[in-house]
């Protein structure tokens, strides 16, 4: 692979083939500093002799006007290794370690906080975020005894027990093959409530109704996953699906499902809109969900019809499917299962959705591919009606509408609402809908084309900062708090990885209906909360410009702490910015138990924007019942 100008710049000139220009220019510099220290010191200056080193910097972590440290982002801490935090040498310790009590802390989710808000449709379950004299200020430990999880796609099937510590969907989903304990491990057979025989059969079932592997579906949301094994075993069809269930009995559901390297949030379907655009998936799916579908004026399902794309699929598994089979076994009556089908078949009927097939326990309904027909039949349902002067992306903290999304218009009925997408994987690099039809403000097709070639030569000049991103298998969960278009992702889609893409609220254009149409996943978020995710989500964190999108609204140590929260330990963060923030903020990370190093642009010294490339140390919670800390 060929060096990046970084490499170059900075190669040791020990080696073989070393350009003797830049050996006299370094031992030319290194004398005239020398001289110029001498001077200072006989005049009575303070001598900088001592602070300039005519070492080579290595080639990987080039430091503008600061002491070289190379960083090492290889994995260290053993299965039964654990040592002391006290021997992570003379970093300060500004920012403290949280009690052992708060490793799985979810803040917006938090349980206590949780039940001071109304418990009808699960309101209590949404996001409840902490007021700002309420949130922490120390870093949230892993648990005792925590290890590197296990590598894709081994982690499918395989996690650490240590890791998530709980019993409690062992035994609650034992006869429908959820998860099993073995040894220090938990398995994953792939089981789930409407699938005891495993999510690969399942999803074969679906097959046999609808294609799943042409690349007409390429992304998926599943609402209420449990462990997100419908998720893990679609992405061998090259389906990427959202998965989320909320933070309640099902203990650490969710958390299993980012353990196993599962896209999943925490997320609940109550009075909120779910934190995606319009037009975002594929397909959605619900197995046993317990989504009460039919209630509400139906405001379920409505939200389901905004997110789906023109021409999705919703897919039902679980009561009331089936139910002239199953009644006894659900113990509800037939009459009360009978109604709630024919309930649920009204409202897809009243959103101008069409039955596909009902097949054993599975049924499947269409989204029409625009709303031609379904504007006519208004005269016949008059509910629904279509909302009007609303912005069907909005979806950030609004409420759940009782009126349907309309579709963009069309010239035809033959035509696909808001443009047809191409079939995956050229979804990926083809231009996206929305930026063809204009209306995504500032976006072109040059914008949009230039953006793509711009993250693939950064991404080649990361892959130069951090050769473990050269490692296949190194990082599973990405983070990319700031992915505009999703340039950033779509540079890393050939690596056994999947990236989050957020789009921050405060951004100035809504790009996340790109982000999507491009076959890519991710969510809105206003990064002065927490992010609806537990503690130690991701591998790898990237931050393009956050700080500074976030300057005078947020505390910049209170993103930082929600990142150290969501990042592994030994994970990785690539920060981009104006050097001025990256200046602080590596002062704020040295606090933070981090490792770090301030890197050049891409491009050179002489831009103002540089990289902060840091790794979050290893350590953990103290040992039970011990006064001392574990790294």
């Amino acid at each position: 692979m060929a060096s990046s100008p970084v490499s170059r710049i900075f190669q040791p000139y020990w080696k073989k083939k070393a350009n003797l220009l830049s050996i006299v220019l370094v031992a030319g510099l290194c004398s005239l500093f020398y001289l110029l220290g001498l001077y200072q010191h006989g005049t009575g200056g303070a001598s900088i002799v001592s602070d300039i080193s005519c070492t080579t910097l290595p080639a990987s972590f080039n430091i503008s006007g600061h002491r070289s440290v190379e960083l090492d982002f290889a994995a260290h801490h053993q299965p039964k290794h654990s040592a002391s935090p006290h021997g992570a040498g003379d970093r300060p310790h500004s920012v403290p370690p949280c009690d052992a009590r708060y490793s799985e802390y979810t803040p917006c989710e938090d349980r206590d906080r949780s039940l001071r808000f109304d418990r009808d449709r699960l309101i209590y379950r949404e996001r409840h975020c902490p007021e700002p004299n309420e949130l922490l200020k120390c870093r949230i430990p892993a648990p005792y005894g925590y290890r590197m999880p296990f590598r894709w796609p081994e982690s499918r099937d395989w996690a650490w027990f240590a890791n998530v510590p709980h019993r409690e969907l062992t035994v609650e989903k034992a006869v429908q093959n959820w998860i099993r304990v073995e040894d220090d491990r938990f398995r994953f057979p792939g089981g789930g409530t409407m699938f005891p025989h495993g999510a690969d059969a399942y999803i074969n079932d679906i097959e046999r109704l609808i294609p799943l592997r042409d690349g007409s579906i390429r992304t998926a949301i599943d609402t209420g996953c449990g462990v997100a094994s419908w998720g893990a075993y679609l992405l061998s069809r090259d389906i990427l699906a959202m998965s989320f269930a909320p933070r309640d009995t099902h203990e650490a559901q969710v958390q299993f499902a980012l353990e196993r390297g599962v896209p999943a949030m925490i997320g609940v379907m109550a009075s909120k809109r779910l934190p995606y655009p319009a037009r975002a998936f594929d397909m959605a799916h619900c197995s046993r969900c317990l989504i009460p579908w039919h209630q509400y004026d139906g405001q379920y399902l409505i939200e389901v019809d905004r997110i789906l794309r023109p021409g999705g699929y919703w897919i039902l598994s679980g009561p009331p499917i089936n139910w002239k089979n199953h009644w006894k076994g659900w113990e509800r009556t037939e009459q009360d299962l009978s109604a709630e089908q024919s309930a649920i078949e009204a409202v897809a009927r009243s959103l101008c959705w069409k039955k596909i097939k009902e097949r054993n326990d599975i049924a499947i309904w269409q989204k029409p591919t625009n709303h031609v027909h379904c504007n006519l039949n208004r005269k016949v349902f008059k509910r629904p009606v279509f909302c009007e002067g609303k912005d069907p992306d909005s979806a950030w903290y609004k409420n759940m509408e009782t009126c349907i999304t309309p579709l963009p218009n069309v010239s035809g009925i033959q035509e696909v609402a808001g443009g047809e997408l191409k079939k995956w994987p050229d979804r990926l690099t083809a231009l996206p809908p929305r930026i063809s039809s204009g209306s995504v403000q500032g976006i072109t097709e040059d914008v949009y084309r230039a953006d793509t070639a711009l993250w693939k030569k950064r991404i080649g000049h990361y892959r130069a900062v951090i050769n473990q991103l050269e490692e296949k298998g190194r990082y599973r969960n990405i983070l990319d708090m700031n992915a505009h278009l999703g340039g950033f992702a779509a540079a890393l889609i050939q690596d056994p990885l999947w990236v989050m893409n957020v789009v921050p609220v405060e951004a100035k254009v809504d790009t996340l209906g790109v982000i999507y149409e491009r076959g890519l996943i991710g969510t809105y978020m206003s990064w002065c909360e927490a992010m609806s995710t537990y503690p130690r989500t991701y591998d790898f964190i990237h931050a393009d410009s956050v700080f500074s999108l976030y300057k005078d609204r947020c505390g910049m140590e209170d993103i930082l702490l929600e990142m150290d929260r969501i990042l592994r330990p030994e994970g990785a963060v690539i920060l981009r910015d104006d050097v001025d923030v990256i200046v602080k903020v590596k002062s704020a990370v040295d606090g933070m138990q981090w490792e770090s190093q301030i890197v050049d642009h891409e491009d050179g010294p002489l831009l103002r924007e540089k990289l902060l490339i840091a790794r979050k140390t290893y350590w953990t919670a103290p040992a039970p019942l011990s006064q001392g800390s574990s790294i």
